[in-house]
């Protein structure tokens, strides 16, 4: 397995955050200058850096090989993980995760805009439940009533022509 400086990463000249696309780009140019049949290095050590170049992608092209690969070499994008003292050997007993500085990502004191945040929106949660209770105080029994009034004269001859209409529509 590759050491300290000669990671995946290294060899195709980029930093662990790279994203999918940036290592598809690299491979690519890696991959043209060092493929056997077109760089004018020695057939050998072409063919070995292009193996090379090829496991690299393969690893760090799929995302399950890709955390595992990670979390190998000391690299994570959730938390702050300790590296192995031998990347050439497989890690044996179980990490102490109690020892990085965070759980997770999540676990981290909040910023000054967050609390602000958090603060204006229980002073909003506050106001409309108070808001609420106001307006319960106030209307008390009076906003659930429905007062129903009698139509006008107007609206129930217009009532009257429409059921005549339809009664008329529905005999033909």
């Amino acid at each position: 397995m590759p050491q300290r400086s000669d990671t995946y990463y290294s060899l195709l000249g980029l930093h662990p955050s790279a994203s999918v696309i940036e290592i598809r780009h690299a491979y690519r140019e890696l991959s043209k200058r060092f493929h056997p049949d077109t760089t004018e290095l020695p057939a050998a050590i072409a063919t070995a850096k292009f193996q090379q170049l090829n496991e690299a992608y393969a690893t760090l092209s799929s995302p399950e090989r890709r955390l595992s690969y990670d979390l190998k070499i000391g690299y994570s994008r959730f938390g702050v993980i300790q590296a192995p003292a031998d990347l050439n050997h497989p890690v044996a007993k179980f990490y102490d995760w109690s020892k990085s500085a965070y759980l997770d990502a999540s676990d981290r004191p909040l910023s000054q805009g967050e609390i602000f945040a958090l603060f204006i929106m229980g002073l909003t949660i506050l106001g409309c439940l108070l808001l609420a209770i106001a307006i319960g105080l106030t209307r008390g029994d009076a906003a659930f009533k429905t007062q129903l009034t009698p139509p006008t004269p107007l609206v129930q001859e217009q009532i009257y022509h429409f059921s005549q209409t339809n009664n008329s529509l529905d005999k033909k």
